[in-house]
């Protein structure tokens, strides 16, 4: 077991050592959608990539989700099996929509599973990028 100051520590170490081995660019929040962005997050269970759409007005918020979901195939070619929840509520308490894809057994506590997730991470993130690229002015027509 780690201290709280421990933890943070391989933390931020994780997250150094994902970017100094991948130095690019993500899309990420650069998608030109306010409160549409793709999310890296790990924790001692499990290494997650997501699509969130944050937006406080649920109309537009299902609006963007009913989008992305009619293209259920074509992300599916991109990011193989993912979940999905409409109404996923995050630990603060907040309402949002994600499509996500999950790696299980893997911590970034464990500095010998770093290479699995960041292996994850790339695989993952380039498809949910590839996608989003090749479908970009479909989703922004809102």
């Amino acid at each position: 077991m780690f201290s709280k100051q421990e933890a943070q520590q391989l933390k931020q170490e994780f997250w150094i050592a994902f970017g100094k081995s991948f130095p690019r660019k993500w899309l990420l929040y650069d998608t030109k959608i306010k409160d549409f962005s793709f999310k890296f997050s790990a924790d001692n269970k499990r290494a997650e990539v997501s699509l969130d759409i944050e937006m406080k007005d649920e109309l537009f918020r299902n609006v963007y989700y009913e989008k992305i979901w009619s293209l259920e195939n074509m992300l599916k070619d991109h990011i193989g099996d993912f979940q999905k929840d409409e109404f996923y509520t995050l630990e603060n308490g907040k309402v949002i929509s994600r499509i996500w894809v999950t790696k299980e057994n893997v911590t970034i506590f464990n500095k010998n599973t770093w290479s699995e997730i960041f292996e994850f991470f790339i695989e993952k993130m380039e498809g949910f990028e590839h996608f989003y690229y090749e479908y970009e002015d479909y989703i922004k027509d809102v």
